[in-house]
């Protein structure tokens, strides 16, 4: 029987386990790169852990998400990130660079390779022809310790593409879109997404990027593009021809489950607030008024995307109504424009441009007034992670954001009288590395700057046999990490001072938490309960670290979303799941809870009894934690395991 590209990748880096949908795994990695708003931690586990240089053959420390520097601790990370990059062998992308995924996919990826990201996005690099997983921080870090990822293998779905695209109105944004009105937020939970068929040769690599960026949306451990003639090209115009080789699916490989998509039937979409698969047409919606656009973030900011919307803003206005924001994904895009006089395009427009950064998409800067609507070409529209909780955050392609902003409403784009060009590959793309600084080869002279902002690192104590804790927050379905821990400009400059981000956690939800659970900590500490896919959204770690500072001990829900789950595994929270999904409706909060013998049902048939005080009932929780995630959760987290 032939093989599928993710069977063949992970063929040729499986260090143990079995290549079987559910069974464990462990892959030696090639990359490892992290962010700034994860990256902190991540380095100073790193540090904690003892290791002299990374193991990984490439690692990369990027400064993208927290780009204000409204007081010192932004500037101090960002020195922080710099230097320990440059202790430990990492390349350091500077601040202004551009958007991690889009510059690693201009500058490092590679077909066949796998790589690790501390950011839900990074499958981004899907697009090249390589298994790019977005992961906690603390997973990062003992990856480049040089340890193996560990993974329950996914089940591989293939995304059957035909046709064409009817070009220049419909884009890979309204692909993905459509993808995820038919599949929804929880589709593509323990499954990889593997694009094939005809239409594939359509998308060139940036769209294909698009493509595989928001499949992190669809809840999916990742996404993946062959690599064949439209890869080479691309590689070939960014310099790294060499880093060419072809990857395909045999004739004969099987799927589990193939979803076929002609291309030629899509039409321009979009997400309503307030979820990525809220996704109706856009022509639906014609005539809504639009007060705020904006255009950039890793899913929509390639050089391509920005030519598209120059096209289109060229010799016409901002509608007096609209505020628009653009924010091209990295300086070498933005160089690019500048020397075809795009920018000014935009400019003479009315755009406001913004550096090349994540931006309003994290929150930084950029927020809509009070009640508006803000159409974006990003890829998350959870309430209030615009920072205006009233806001109705819309998602579209760039394509269609530039008309609603010329047009002041929404418009079906190929009815609008704009036009826009043809857009052509370049043979060269401009190549600037002089943002991205090297390893050093010796190391011994450089020491870590650490500001005043960086605290310890938090670690949990081992897993008591008993159990008994308030219920402090019971949650309905796809709470996301927003949720749990808010991101934005008030929030995420605390990133390394753990005992004060932890006073923002379920901020949105609950101000009080916070203080409730901390009194609730001297007691034995808290419970949260919630429904299906718990934990939904980014990768942030922080949303396990600070609830664990906090003295959460267990999450109880219908089902966990991959990322956050491994989180809670990393830092000694246990994650339950009801075995009677109708046991969630008895649950209130106040109610106390009790599970004795936890130990012996972790280690035995991972079915856990527990008595609701408050109730005077009972009901049965389970876990599914394989060998090596038990004795992290026994040990109190991933890094008291590691250095046992």
């Amino acid at each position: 029987m032939g093989k599928n590209i993710v069977e063949k990748i992970f063929e040729a880096h499986k260090a143990y386990g079995e290549l079987k949908a559910g069974s464990t795994v462990g892959l030696k990695v090639d990359q490892v790169y992290t962010q700034d708003a994860t990256g902190t931690m991540t380095w100073l586990q790193f540090e904690a852990i003892g290791i002299d240089r990374v193991k990984v053959p490439l690692a990369v420390s990027y400064v993208d998400h927290n780009m204000l520097q409204t007081d010192y601790m932004n500037p101090d990370d960002h020195k922080f990130l710099q230097t320990v990059a440059a202790k430990y062998g990492a390349y350091f992308s500077r601040p202004g660079n551009g958007i991690c995924h889009q510059v690693h996919l201009e500058q490092f990826a590679a077909p066949g390779k796998i790589a690790l990201g501390t950011d839900s996005h990074t499958p981004t690099n899907g697009g090249m022809g390589m298994i790019a997983i977005g992961v906690g921080g603390l997973d990062a870090a003992t990856v480049m310790a040089g340890a193996p990822f560990e993974l329950t293998m996914p089940q591989v779905v293939k995304i059957n593409l035909k046709g064409k695209l009817s070009r220049p109105y419909v884009t890979a944004m309204d692909v993905i879109l459509e993808i995820l009105r038919k599949l929804t937020v929880k589709g593509g939970v323990g499954k990889i997404f593997e694009y094939g068929g005809p239409g594939v040769k359509d998308l060139n690599v940036t769209e294909r990027a698009t493509i595989t960026n928001m499949g992190a949306e669809l809840g999916a451990t990742t996404s993946i593009f062959p690599s064949d003639e439209r890869t080479k090209f691309y590689l070939t115009a960014v310099g790294r021809k060499n880093n060419w080789a072809e990857l395909k699916a045999d004739k004969d490989a099987e799927y589990p489950e193939i979803i076929n998509l002609d291309l030629g039937t899509i039409e321009p979409m979009i997400a309503q607030p307030h979820s990525p698969d809220n996704v109706v047409t856009v022509k639906s919606l014609a005539g809504t008024k639009v007060d705020q656009v904006c255009i950039g973030s890793c899913t929509n900011s390639s050089y391509q995307s920005m030519k598209a919307v120059a096209a289109i803003l060229k010799n016409n206005n901002v509608s007096e109504g609209v505020n628009l924001l653009i924010n091209p994904g990295s300086k070498q895009v933005y160089q690019m424009i500048s020397k075809e006089s795009l920018t000014s395009a935009m400019i003479s427009a009315g755009a406001r441009m913004l550096e090349s950064s994540c931006g309003p998409c994290i929150g930084m800067g950029g927020a809509p007034g009070s009640g508006q609507v803000s159409v974006r070409s990003y890829n998350r529209n959870f309430k209030g992670r615009s920072g205006t909780k009233d806001a109705s955050v819309y998602l579209a392609s760039p394509v269609s954001c530039a008309v609603f902003a010329v047009k002041g409403k929404i418009v079906d784009p190929r009815k609008s009288g704009l036009k826009t060009g043809k857009f052509s590959e370049p043979k060269k793309y401009l190549i600037n590395k002089s943002f991205i600084i090297s390893p050093k080869k010796d190391t011994s002279k450089v020491v870590v700057v650490k500001g005043p902002n960086i605290k310890d690192i938090s670690v949990k104590e081992p897993l008591k046999d008993k159990i008994e804790a308030e219920v402090l927050l019971k949650l309905g379905d796809n709470i996301t990490t927003d949720d749990i821990m808010p991101a934005g400009s008030k929030v995420l400059p605390f990133r390394s001072n753990i005992p004060e981000i932890s006073e923002f956690v379920f901020s949105g939800i609950d101000p009080t938490f916070s203080s409730r659970a901390s009194e609730a900590k001297a007691k034995g500490g808290c419970l949260v309960v919630g429904g299906e896919n718990y934990g939904q959204g980014s990768s942030r770690e922080h949303a396990a670290i600070a609830p664990m500072h906090l003295g959460l001990q267990a999450v109880i829900v219908k089902s966990f979303a991959r990322i956050h789950k491994a989180n809670l595994i990393n830092f000694g929270i246990l994650p339950l799941q009801f075995r009677n999904l109708s046991d969630y409706e008895n649950i209130e909060k106040g109610n106390v809870l009790v599970i004795k013998d936890v130990i012996n049902s972790l280690k035995g048939s991972q079915v856990y009894r527990v008595e609701n005080i408050t109730k005077a009932s009972t009901f049965e929780v389970v876990s599914d934690l394989n060998d090596r995630q038990k004795e992290i959760i026994l040990k109190g987290g991933l890094l008291p395991y590691t250095k046992k």
